[in-house]
């Protein structure tokens, strides 16, 4: 079970093994043992801990979207009419079901959302924006900019 909202202490040998995953997911059990200095059990113990703690979620195949044609990354703030709880989860629903919406976060200042698209061009772009984005409930502005080139892309967390 899930622990919510509780910090687990980790040593050098956990955060290694995170290190090491966050890199290649698909490491066997006996080579991550081998590079953190941990027999295969207790390697695989920690591993199960942290599995059934909730620090490791899932383990994903990372896409190439510009191999996938996905080449357009598009940031934007979202700023809703209302600002009740109601409002902010009609909105928080309806922006799951959009596919190119592949990040949303709740911002602090004048903007309400962030969200992050990613979409094969800026035609695609702009049909998103008039079929979908513009629909979603309760907003009243949106401002976007496109992403020129990215600098860093990485998914692993700094532990």
């Amino acid at each position: 079970m899930q622990k919510e909202n509780v910090i687990i202490k980790l040593d050098k040998f956990d955060r290694e093994i995170l290190r090491v995953m966050q890199r290649d997911a698909t490491v066997s059990m006996a080579e991550l043992s081998q590079h953190v200095g941990l027999s295969h059990t207790p390697c695989w113990r920690r591993v199960k801990r942290m599995e059934a703690d909730g620090i490791i979620r899932q383990k994903v195949t990372l896409l190439d979207a510009k191999k996938l044609n996905l080449g357009v990354s598009v940031f934007i703030y979202v700023t809703l009419k209302n600002h009740d709880g109601d409002s902010l989860t009609k909105f928080e629903n309806a922006v799951q079901d959009i596919n190119e919406v592949v990040e949303c976060h709740t911002t602090s200042g004048e903007k309400d959302y962030l969200l992050k698209v990613i979409v094969q061009s800026i035609e695609e772009y702009e049909l998103l924006l008039k079929t979908k984005l513009t629909s979603l409930p309760l907003v009243d502005h949106i401002s976007s900019t496109f992403a020129l080139k990215q600098v860093k892309n990485t998914t692993a967390l700094p532990i």
